[in-house]
């Protein structure tokens, strides 16, 4: 599955590598080893379309798991241009998690599952040089969670729903630095 993914990505880059295309880099979340890189393609003068990708590694953080993948593809409409000032976007995304929820710190619990998201992203985009420029951005939305409870300890399952708990939240949940680089 994940050569697939490599796969498509690859050559939406290369197909769209005429077109003007920029991969980006998360300065913030890679400071505490969670990677966050993005591919962003420019559609009109004022549109471009965007899919990000953040994981985390951690196998333990305070003896409990902080493992997650987050895939997100957006449309993002720029007040100026591509590449230059304001922007907003609206997405629809996925995630998959191992997690101990901040609300079961320091006990034996985590949950495993999966995610949607919907949302909105907000946005500016700073020119450094002809192929360097940086972007801040904050995005959140609503987050709907499907997931499974579990002991630490044992891995023995400690809910009692028959296929997954349900949970929704709305919250922001993406935001950062990226340093941006033109193809």
């Amino acid at each position: 599955m994940q050569k697939r993914l490599w796969i498509v990505l690859s050559l939406f880059v290369l197909h769209h590598s005429k077109a003007q295309t920029v991969i980006k880099a998360n300065l913030v979340t890679a400071l505490v080893a969670v990677p966050n890189f993005g591919i962003e393609t420019k559609l009109s003068k004022k549109t471009s379309f965007q899919v990000d990708f953040t994981a985390s590694f951690w196998k333990s953080i305070n003896n409990a798991p902080q493992e997650f993948g987050i895939i997100i593809p957006e449309f993002r409409y720029h007040t100026k241009e591509f590449g230059k000032g304001f922007f907003v976007g609206a997405h629809l995304g996925g995630s998959i998690f191992k997690v101990q929820k901040w609300n079961y710190a320091n006990q034996d619990y985590y949950q495993k599952g999966f995610g949607i998201l919907i949302g909105a992203t907000i946005g500016y985009q700073f020119i450094v040089s002809e192929k360097f420029g940086l972007e801040v951005f904050l995005g959140g939305g609503s987050q709907q969670g499907f997931y499974k409870g579990y002991k630490i300890s044992d891995n023995t399952r400690v809910d009692v729903a028959e296929k997954y708990n349900k949970s929704g939240e709305v919250f922001a949940y993406r935001g950062g630095l990226m340093l941006v680089y033109k193809l």
